[in-house]
């Protein structure tokens, strides 16, 4: 067997092909971005060229293959990985007819179409599925009905990038249960697809392909597959999964009442558990886990990571020269005069990211407030840390939420992404939740979780938990500052009662959303 496994995970910007050691040692990364154009005809839409993009996933295995100067015959097994929610649509002879990326958002006028044939069909899928309207598949292939019929009447088969990837290299089609769930077409129980839902939605039922578990051998790299990827013809190829679930692996987080929030562009709070039940009021996404036998409740935050962007390229001009003078990170220059900001900012609150609510779900619009005219205490460093804290507060609001729709919340977090570089960040973590956060040394996990996929595919790891056992690293925990803790206590309440009447505002059009799901 091969001493080495391999990833590909298609992200949101970027596609790239990582190689690790069986002990999850990264040897070697090569990435492309690459972007979704926006189809003129269409607002909003965000269409995936499946032919470029797999030239570009294809020539990143070339390329890991040549960088690394690893053997073709070395590589034990692959998986995938990927932004979910993205669809393709396939014809009968299995070619790509159509697909969309993930935050595709041309079905204003479907999801209006299905709130209006059935204003409770939404609320029943979501008890069925844990998916809404907001991200699924439904509205986008009910526009494909609608807008493109010729299409839709070609489409044999849906599919996700991830198993579009493993197609690509092997001529084997499946979908599994962890981005498939997503789709809001799935029954979170039995983790198959559920052709009465989309009946109810007025869509076929008969475009369905195998669902395979992640973890299991699919299919092995064909001469088609090897022609364009440089792999050995023959390389087992294993059954992968969403980024945030494979990240969840990633880190470790592998077991019922294990938490991990990952800090990126966007926010995810992912809580395992061993049930499938939905939240009765609706407002948090539930998906099948990659580990068979386990569900994620998902609460998601919209922005945070690009809140932080703007701010700094439009506050931080001084910090931002004095990092290009000094080779230092920006980031790091506006931590170190935050940190002399006391816990809770003197009082400021600001209003960005919100506790999601999965049926209604919007954002208020960008909003500080509570501060004083007063420029020793309310500098740009105070308005940053009132970011980073606002943050921390809706990750405190999402455990509060998961635990009342499920009783139970983690002991502690693991903290992961780009946002867990921060020091402070996870501090304030810490002090806001009250609880142990943890940073695995990996910050971004995702490909490490497909790579231990291919690894106990093919047997190098017993299970997929003793896969993360062997590969996760630690980098450092931190604990919860007591009095910090009492501050944001008591800050926590006042900040969900401004929230909501800064979204009552943009409910009566006064303000503008930060963001707002399709068809609200």
């Amino acid at each position: 067997m091969g001493k080495y496994l391999m990833a590909v995970d298609a992200g949101t910007g970027s596609v790239r092909a990582v190689i690790f050691d069986l002990d999850g040692g990264q040897i070697g990364c090569v990435q492309q971005e690459w972007t979704h154009a926006e189809d003129p005809r269409w607002p909003g839409s965000m269409d995936f060229d499946w032919t470029h993009n797999w030239a570009l996933a294809s020539g990143c295995v070339r390329g890991v293959l040549a960088q690394t100067g690893i053997a073709p015959e070395e590589i034990a097994a692959v998986s995938t990985t990927c932004m979910r929610e993205g669809i393709l649509l396939y014809d009968r002879d299995g070619k790509e007819i159509w697909a969309c990326a993930n935050v595709d958002a041309r079905s204003n006028d479907e999801v209006a179409q299905l709130i209006r044939t059935d204003p409770q069909l939404e609320r029943e899928i979501y008890g069925k599925s844990g998916q809404t309207y907001a991200l699924g598949a439904l509205p986008r292939i009910l526009w494909v009905k609608n807008k493109l019929p010729e299409i839709y009447e070609k489409t044999a088969k849906v599919g996700m990038f991830n198993d579009w990837l493993i197609y690509k290299m092997t001529g084997a089609m499946a979908v599994e249960p962890s981005n498939g769930s997503t789709t809001g077409m799935m029954d979170l129980r039995s983790r198959t697809w559920d052709p009465a839902i989309a009946r109810r939605c007025g869509l076929r039922s008969d475009i369905f392909p195998p669902v395979a578990e992640s973890g299991t051998v699919l299919g092995h790299v064909n001469a088609k597959g090897a022609e364009d990827t440089g792999l050995a013809v023959g390389t087992p190829v294993v059954v992968g999964g969403g980024d945030c679930q494979l990240g969840a692996i990633g880190v470790g987080a592998c077991g019922s009442g294990q938490a991990a929030v990952f800090g990126g562009s966007f926010w995810q709070y992912e809580f395992n558990t061993d049930s499938g039940a939905t939240d009765p009021e609706c407002r948090v996404r539930v998906n099948c886990h990659a580990v068979p036998g386990l569900w994620q409740y998902e609460a998601l935050a919209i922005k945070p990571g690009l809140v932080m962007r703007w701010f700094r390229d439009g506050f931080c001009q001084m910090e931002k020269a004095e990092a290009e003078r000094t080779g230092r990170d920006t980031y790091d220059l506006m931590n170190e005069q935050a940190e002399k900001i006391p816990a809770g900012s003197y009082g400021m609150m600001c209003c960005f990211s919100d506790v999601m609510n999965f049926i209604n779900w919007k954002q208020a619009s960008p909003t500080f407030t509570n501060f004083d005219l007063d420029p020793e205490k309310f500098s740009r460093y105070t308005f940053y840390r009132a970011i980073l804290e606002n943050t921390a507060m809706l990750v405190k609001g999402h455990i509060d939420l998961v635990k009342e729709a499920t009783g139970s919340e983690p002991e502690e977090l693991i903290f992961a992404g780009g946002a867990a570089k921060s020091p402070l960040w996870c501090q304030i973590l810490a002090d806001v939740t009250g609880k142990t956060v943890r940073v695995p040394v990996v910050k971004e996990a995702t490909a490490l979780g497909a790579a231990i996929l291919a690894g106990f595919g093919v047997g190098v790891y017993p299970s997929i938990a003793e896969g993360a056992r062997r590969t996760v690293r630690w980098d450092a925990d931190y604990q919860p500052n007591a009095e910090n803790h009492r501050t944001y206590e008591k800050l926590y309440g006042p900040w969900r009662q401004v929230y909501a009447a800064q979204l009552a505002l943009c409910d009566r059009k006064l303000t503008r959303n930060l963001w707002i799901a399709p068809g609200l």
